[in-house]
């Protein structure tokens, strides 16, 4: 399948026009590489010189979940040092006798640990990381395990919190080791930016505080409480290394390298794991909107603007990196973008 370059630009041309973003970068390929790439605008409207280029680094935003928490997790599922499902509290001892031991790592992967929906972290718990920490472990469930579906950014904290208590390092150090090294994603690394990679990054919402929009420091407050390590957001990618991580999930088995999670995690994070509870979930996974359930084109979305799709059955991935931030919390008018793309590419 080859996607029309043409459409796929005016589109997100069209979308710099209307000030849904000041810029865009996207690629689409297959397990062999990056059939079609682009960049579109500029990384900020207040210099009109600097144009959006296709190693601009992003704040990726919730795509975090899936580069630092879900792969490090498959890495030790893999490894066996992670029983998927027995209750936490059989195994990590943070959490015995508190609610969480009840859930499971599979309830935090599929959203239905019933841990509470928002993380609320400062106000709850302070800006200690150690209080952090234990407030969010020792909290009292928002429902029974396995009962709803309800996405919460607690689920991402927790198992990144869980990866690093199994593995004894911390989730960057882990991630890199495990994860992003191997596949050769050198941009790939949770912030602040070093001075010398800030320039190269595109900037996000404006921040009150220093009167400047927030460019290689994470737009996320959870992540910039935690000093920019944690498993909700914080890492700062590019669309090459995203491309380097997709690719090695379509085909693993004949990749040159191999990072700790293999085929088998991919293959069941890739199927839908809650039953008949809806919305429908894999493991940190979930079917894009308005596509086929029987063809599971599967997606994952930052707030940042930032989204990566994979279909297996068409054998093709697809990103899209906006700093739509830059102007709005609003997340409609990238929506409409977001499906026309995934139409174009998929359809």
């Amino acid at each position: 399948m080859t996607p029309s370059t043409d459409r796929i630009h005016q589109l997100l041309a069209d979308g710099v026009r209307d000030q849904v973003y000041p810029g865009a970068v996207w690629a689409v390929g297959d397990a062999a590489g990056t059939r079609a790439s682009g960049a579109v605008g500029v990384l900020d409207p207040a210099k009109p010189d600097e144009p959006m280029l296709p190693d601009t680094v992003f704040d990726v935003a919730s795509l975090t979940k899936i580069l630092a928490v879900w792969s490090t997790i498959g890495s030790l599922r893999e490894a066996g040092q992670l029983p998927l499902d027995e209750p936490l509290g059989a195994y990590w001892p943070e959490v015995s006798g508190h609610p969480l031991s009840q859930a499971t790592a599979r309830n935090l992967l599929t959203h239905t640990a019933g841990v509470p929906l928002r993380a609320q972290l400062k106000n709850l718990y302070g800006t200690d990381p150690t209080a952090i920490r234990t407030g969010v472990l020792h909290e009292a469930l928002h429902r029974p395990p396995g009962e709803a579906v309800e996405y919460t950014d607690r689920a991402a904290l927790i198992l990144g919190y869980l990866a690093e208590h199994l593995s004894g390092r911390m989730l960057d150090q882990l991630a890199a080791e495990r994860v992003w090294r191997p596949l050769g994603m050198d941009a790939t690394r949770f912030g602040p930016l070093r001075a010398d990679q800030v320039g190269r990054s595109a900037p996000t919402e404006f921040d009150q505080g220093t009167g400047t929009h927030l460019r290689g420091t994470a737009h996320d407050f959870s992540a910039r409480l935690l000093g920019g390590v944690c498993g909700i957001a914080g890492t700062f990618s590019t669309a090459a290394d995203l491309a380097r991580f997709l690719r090695y999930m379509l085909d693993p088995v004949t990749a040159s390298v191999r990072p700790g999670f293999g085929p088998a995690w991919t293959e069941e994070s890739l199927t839908v794991q809650t039953g008949q509870l809806e919305p429908v979930r894999g493991l940190f996974w979930h079917p894009a909107p308005g596509t086929d359930p029987a063809e599971h084109t599967w997606v994952h979305y930052g707030f940042t603007g930032t989204g990566m799709w994979l279909s297996p059955k068409t054998g093709t991935w697809a990103i899209l990196l906006t700093n739509k931030l830059y102007f709005t919390r609003d997340r409609e008018p990238l929506t409409g973008i977001r499906n026309c793309f995934r139409e174009l590419v998929f359809s």
